[in-house]
């Protein structure tokens, strides 16, 4: 019927589907941890930590942060990479009810100051390579300490002397000070006896904030909940449960930390006793070495990561055929990719859609299901949906594509400090909340969802969910551009690469692409930066001076065409 409400597969509330396990993450972690003592939790760089260690170092760490001054509801930035480093932080900081804020390392001071200022943080920590961007922020923002680790701290001497030995270990510098702390140092038992009892809270309570692309040129903040964040990483693990029992999934990490997908699956594995495997950056002989060598059974990866495993020249010397489950998301899987993962090893791809704001997945592929080809996946069990016309938010008819909306028992309900953009993406429906996703969709008699545009105001960039409006915004800083816009070209590889279209001050001469590029990679992450720019006299606009992004978008998407 017209305004149907589509739910997940199974019944209407997740807890009678499949009761939270705990009333908070913490809860969970030591629940596990005293089921799974001795079980591997992590393995990096061939250093093993059971689940023992892993919950000693998070108590050890946690009351020397709470001896330092950090308190419940204190934030503090993880601007690390996937290490244990980040795992141990991540859950010190949820013992004393402090809340992590992770970000990616590769950001810039720009971003950094950003979000530490947005978010009100008070500590940051961070790498050793990554202390110098650090030093340059504080002066700007409320950050009263920071904790430096190398990428080596918690492995063994022995490894540590022959990484430094031969160079293999990469190294930054850093000077300590007063509000200035090392990792290792805190990981010590001097103040254990000083910590409180745990306070579990309750389940609403914001335990994390991850950022996100920003409609108006600056991310925002997504604050989860207990119940949020359970809720997601227990139902993404139910996916395995009926082929592999909790405890005994190895899952590799090569997906960041950082992102949703990536903890649902990564910390998701931890909150079920599985072990998992840390990569500090992703090498595809690495990877494939640590699937032979540790029988891994699980993986995620972006569509590129799947086409660049199938064409490396070196993917036949290794046996994957441990692996059971490989689930992609991020963006649109191809169905030639698709096909050739499956002829090769035997194994589908698992593909699924969803978005920081729902907290990972809206839907996926259930584990021993074939999908149609081109689907996403069906809806999960914590979500319901609806598709309506994205101009009057008016139900569309069955079959129909509309823009895709998400509600949940247990759902994100406002961003963090963005009245304006909360209100456009959050939205009340008879009665109830609902998450715009800006996303173009239909879903079938059978309730397969098919992925059909995205808003016109972000591009997937190898997995990454990029908002125009920040780069945009950018490029018109620089004194000689007038006008900018954003768009993406579509590209079989890594999604869509970027185009940025420039509109030049009359009166500036000798400003070349090679400018407004350098003036990008020193302002932007990394894979913000443009691929390309092209520069024009005038952009196309409304009657009303809106600027027509779809115009461009559509030019891009015929001259894809046409070369195909």
């Amino acid at each position: 019927m017209v305004g149907q409400v589509l739910e997940g597969q199974t019944s209407k509330s997740l807890r009678g589907f499949m009761k939270l396990p705990a009333d908070s993450i913490y809860e969970q972690f030591e629940k596990i941890s005293r089921e799974f003592p001795t079980n591997p939790a992590l393995v990096f760089l061939g250093k093993k930590y059971n689940y023992s260690q892993l919950r000693e170092a998070a108590e050890n760490l946690s009351s020397n942060l709470y001896h330092l001054g950090m308190r419940k509801g204190d934030k503090a930035i993880l601007y690390l990479p996937n290490c244990p480093q980040w795992v141990v932080a991540w859950f010190a900081l949820l013992r004393i009810g402090a809340i992590p804020v992770p970000i990616s390392p590769i950001y810039t001071p720009i971003d950094l100051k950003y979000m530490a200022n947005d978010c009100g943080a008070e500590t940051i920590f961070c790498l050793d390579s990554g202390f110098g961007y650090v030093t340059q922020v504080l002066p700007e923002t409320k950050v009263k300490r920071v904790i430096v680790t190398r990428l080596d701290d918690l492995l063994p001497w022995v490894k540590r002397f022959i990484g430094l030995a031969f160079d293999k270990t990469p190294r930054g510098k850093f000077a300590l000070g007063e509000n200035i702390f090392t990792f290792r140092k805190l990981l010590t038992r001097r103040h254990i006896s000083s910590l409180p009892p745990f306070e579990p809270g309750d389940g609403e309570e914001i335990v994390q904030i991850l950022y996100t692309g920003g409609t108006t040129g600056f991310s925002k903040g997504v604050p989860y909940s207990n119940a949020v964040f359970l809720a997601s990483a227990i139902e993404k693990r139910s996916m395995m449960e009926p082929y592999i029992p909790k405890g005994k999934s190895i899952m590799i990490q090569s997906a960041p930390l950082f992102h949703i997908l990536g903890q649902a699956m990564g910390v998701g594995a931890i909150l079920s006793g599985d072990t998992l495997l840390l990569l500090p950056r992703v090498n595809l002989d690495g990877l494939f070495d640590h699937i032979q060598r540790y029988h891994v059974t699980g993986f995620f990866g972006v569509p590129m990561m799947y086409r660049m495993i199938l064409e490396h020249d070196r993917v036949d010397y290794y046996n994957l055929s441990s692996l059971q489950y490989c689930f992609c998301g991020g963006d649109f899987l191809p169905k030639e990719v698709a096909e050739r993962w499956l002829r090769k090893f035997g194994k589908p791809i698992y593909q699924g859609y969803g978005t920081t704001e729902s907290a990972g997945s809206i839907c996926e592929t259930p584990m021993g299901e074939d999908a149609p080809v081109g689907s996403a996946g069906k809806i999960v069990p914590r979500q319901k949906v609806k598709l309506v016309d994205p101009d009057t938010l008016e139900p569309v008819s069955p079959n129909e594509p509309g823009e895709l909306l998400t509600s949940s028992d247990y759902m994100v309900k406002a961003y963090w400090n963005k009245p304006a953009e909360t209100a456009e993406c959050f939205v009340n429906i008879d009665g109830k909340l609902w998450y715009r996703t800006r996303d173009i969709l239909r879903i079938d008699e059978n309730g397969w969802l098919f992925y059909l545009d995205r808003s016109a105001d972000t591009i997937k960039h190898k997995g990454y969910r990029v908002a125009v409006s920040e780069i945009e915004a950018v490029l018109q800083e620089h004194p000689a551009v007038v006008a900018s816009c954003v768009v993406g070209v579509p590209d079989p590889k890594v999604g869509e690469r970027i185009k940025a279209f420039a509109v030049l001050r009359e009166d500036v001469k000798g400003v070349s692409a090679y400018d407004l590029l350098k003036w990008c990679s020193e302002r932007l992450a990394p894979y913000k930066v443009p691929q390309y720019i092209e520069f024009r006299d005038m952009l196309p606009k409304s009657k009303v001076g809106k600027l027509l992004r779809r115009e461009l978008r559509a030019e891009e998407r015929k001259r894809f065409e046409t070369t195909e």
